[in-house]
């Protein structure tokens, strides 16, 4: 039995010896000896390439402001391990931590005998979220950020009140297929039968598949600019303002709290899902609390502003979709800026196109390495660059711990790349601001 919490975390986090083993077997192996507490949430399901945290966040504070208690499971945290199982955006505790960890080990020992092979360290985790929601925290409702896929991931298990499937991109493209048809149908894989399903995706390849497996699964299909409209969008000081008309209500002038065009994307699909639980008598909420839900919202690392004097934003763009829209906003918003860029990322992901299209918009670059299993050096960043306005700094603490000191009149800093990076960056980098 684990009596701390450094000894639980150090298990679940040996597990990843284990690596990423599609499928449901193991998960339900450990659910059905557990009575299935998965069976007893009430849950919305976020799958997708990009967005899937912003929309996990929309939804949650929509629920929260209609006064409901709120699950949320999502990967991978920005400051601490336990932000991955919050209730109301609060972690779980370091002691609930011990407790699930202690639930979980015999379960994980018996399973590592048998022919399914042990849980790797993400169905541990889930395993443990679906026992805090369920009986040791109960909530009203809980949201489920699907970790890898959909079809095979860990959280496929859930049977929720309705399904989300946000913009689909190439992204893990050595796991999931590299076609936006492949890795859609493995997206898709989290349409259950007769449960409607909303989609963000904007890649036609990729909608089709989306609604070929819903028509298979008898599932309503409600698609963003289609079914689900955005109108009337304009930039606010620190935000967006916007109208979504879709089947399930209208809202003209909502606003949220995170700059980005792509946001009032998520938004719309968390407002259409509360309209959904709204409209079948699910949840007791309006206009009011979904007004508020949104504004309220706040989703660390991405395109936040942790500084304006100096100006220095974080962005876990991770994949091509996600700089696409970093680039867009880096070149509406801040024109009057000159750009200086802090870069690192995953060696698994599209390094040629990511950096191309940072380098079109920055006037200055700089590749980093960090401590992380699948990341890219900062030299073998750089030799991907055809810029000479690019560098390497290969410890990027000191680099960071330096450059934000010496931010010139007129420039802002862009620190973006893997969500590993982010995680690790942020708390650095407000530790850095608060120093000056």
């Amino acid at each position: 039995m684990f009596q701390t919490y450094e000894e639980a975390l150090n298990w679940i986090h040996g597990r990843l010896r284990l690596g990423i083993k599609p499928g449901l077997k193991r998960m339900e192996w450990m659910m059905g000896r557990l009575g299935h507490p998965e069976k007893k949430l009430h849950a919305v399901h976020i799958g997708g390439t990009n967005g899937k945290g912003s929309t996990v966040t929309f939804l949650r504070s929509i629920l929260e402001a209609a006064g409901y208690s709120v699950g949320t499971f999502t990967s991978p945290y920005i400051e601490h391990f336990n932000e991955r199982i919050s209730v109301n955006g609060q972690p779980v505790s370091d002691r609930e931590i011990i407790e699930l960890a202690n639930k979980i080990k015999p379960l994980s020992d018996e399973l590592d005998q048998t022919e399914l092979g042990g849980p790797t360290e993400f169905e541990v985790i889930t395993a443990m979220s679906f026992v805090y929601f369920a009986e040791i925290h109960p909530v009203d409702f809980a949201v489920y950020e699907v970790g890898l896929g959909g079809r095979f991931d860990s959280t496929n298990i859930l049977n929720p009140l309705i399904s989300i499937i946000t913009n689909v991109g190439l992204d893990h493209i050595s796991i999931l297929g590299d076609t936006y048809a492949e890795i859609a149908f493995e997206k898709a894989g989290i349409i259950k039968e007769g449960i409607p399903v909303l989609t963000g995706t904007q890649n036609r390849e990729a909608h089709t598949v989306i609604e070929e497996q819903a028509a298979v699964k008898n599932s309503p299909l409600s698609t963003l600019g289609s079914e689900i409209r955005i109108s009337s969008h304009s930039k606010t000081a620190k935000g967006e303002k916007f109208t979504v008309a879709s089947p399930f209500g209208e809202w003209a002038g909502l606003e949220v709290s995170m700059i980005g065009g792509h946001q009032t994307m998520n938004a719309a699909l968390a407002a259409s899902a509360a309209g959904y639980l709204i409209k079948t008598g699910i949840i007791k909420a309006g206009e009011e609390e979904i007004r508020k839900g949104l504004k309220d919202a706040f989703w660390p690392g991405r395109l936040e502003i942790v500084s304006e004097n100096p100006l220095v934003i974080l962005d876990g763009a991770h994949n091509t979709e996600g700089v696409a829209s970093l680039v867009q906003e880096l070149q509406t918003r801040f024109t009057d800026k000159n750009i200086h860029i802090v870069f690192a990322a995953l060696k698994d992901k599209p390094l040629d196109s990511m950096i191309s299209s940072l380098e079109a918009v920055a006037d200055r670059m700089t590749f980093v390495s960090f401590d992380f299993p699948r990341a890219a050096t900062a030299g073998e960043l750089a030799a991907l660059s055809k810029s000479d306005k690019s560098e390497a700094a290969d410890d990027w603490i000191q680099f960071l711990d330096e450059a934000i000191k010496s931010v010139p009149p007129g420039w802002m800093m862009v620190i973006t790349g893997s969500l590993y990076f982010i995680s690790e960056a942020r708390s650095r980098v407000l530790e850095n601001i608060s120093e000056n």
